[in-house]
């Protein structure tokens, strides 16, 4: 909590959105503890519904909107936004998944106000990085908190990576956990005797110290041995003017060991072939990150905290081969 006092990001006059699930990390101590040290006010919404949210946004005049990327699309998506009084909003803060720029880019012209997103995990109590509000870069998720030390490391040898390069994400700092509750063994895979924490998330640092997030290790599709992010594809997709939604999972296949396969929600009276999203993915990754197939699905499932519920997806993918 100190920390994210620290980064004076908020102040007691702040009127921020509590949707999130307070036994959720994010809401526990981004929202419930960090307002309440603060004495802010908190308006408590139980269920997300983004009308309703832009609703309360105007009736109480909240400066500042706590969501995961999810709820963020959602604002970018409303219909006739004008029709809200959102005067009063001056931040929305992004977090627990990777905001794809163009959504960012979209909120921040239709609402004029500030775009940012941080990053944390569970085991970090949650925040490790932010943007500072006056030198935002709206594809990373800033720089370390105080008292943070951060740094890539190798998915291969675990040696620290010079800047640009891409590996997995440690952090070292107050707010790392101990431990993992008598389960001592999943502890030391990721936590070393002199407090470094393995995240499990894939990114990489500008020269100025700034972090982004590629994808979690453990979701990377595997095509004829290299790396694959969904959430980087995933953000493409969300370019395209037919894409309401989109989810890239592993598909697995004979030749490249898995392929990444898109299902895809597309906007109410829009169209767009199979052919046409793979071929517009194609012309902006590299060849071996294409998209070699999409279904078009309703929605796709996201956990309360807004992140997309992959594995239900893969098991779905894979019940169907069976």
């Amino acid at each position: 909590v100190k920390q994210g006092l620290a980064t004076e990001q908020l102040t007691s006059d702040a009127i921020g959105l509590c949707v999130l699930p307070f036994f959720h990390i994010y809401g526990m101590t981004v929202l419930l503890s960090t307002g309440l040290a603060l004495g802010m006010t908190g308006v408590v919404m139980m269920r997300f519904d983004v009308e309703k949210m832009l609703e309360l946004v105007g009736k109480y005049g909240m400066t500042n909107l706590f969501l995961a990327p999810p709820a963020v699309l959602a604002m970018a998506n409303v219909p006739n936004p004008s029709r809200f009084d959102t005067s009063a909003l001056q931040v929305v803060h992004s977090g627990a998944a990777p905001l794809p720029l163009e959504v960012a880019e979209r909120v921040k012209s239709i609402y004029g106000c500030v775009v940012t997103q941080g990053y944390g995990l569970t085991e970090t109590s949650p925040s490790t990085n932010t943007n500072p509000l006056d030198r935002i870069k709206l594809e990373s998720c800033g720089l370390p908190l105080a008292d943070t030390f951060e740094k890539i490391v190798s998915l291969d040898t675990g040696k620290e990576l010079p800047a640009g390069e891409v590996g997995e994400v440690a952090v070292k700092g107050p707010q790392v956990m101990k431990g993992y509750w008598k389960r001592p063994e999943e502890t030391r895979e990721c936590l070393s005797e002199d407090g470094w924490l393995l995240t499990g998330d894939i990114g990489w640092q500008d020269e100025d110290g700034y972090l982004y997030i590629v994808d979690r290790k453990k979701e990377m599709i595997k095509y004829k041995g290299y790396q694959v992010a969904p959430a980087e594809l995933e953000a493409v997709l969300h370019e395209h003017p037919a894409v309401l939604d989109a989810a890239v999972i592993p598909k697995p296949h004979l030749e490249g060991g898995e392929i990444p396969k898109a299902l895809v929600v597309l906007r109410e009276g829009c169209e767009a072939s199979p052919e046409e999203l793979m071929a517009f993915v194609a012309e902006k990754v590299a060849p071996y990150k294409k998209i070699r197939e999409v279904e078009y699905v309703s929605e796709v499932p996201k956990s309360p905290a807004g992140k997309i519920l992959r594995r239900e997806l893969i098991e779905r993918e894979r019940g169907r081969k069976s």
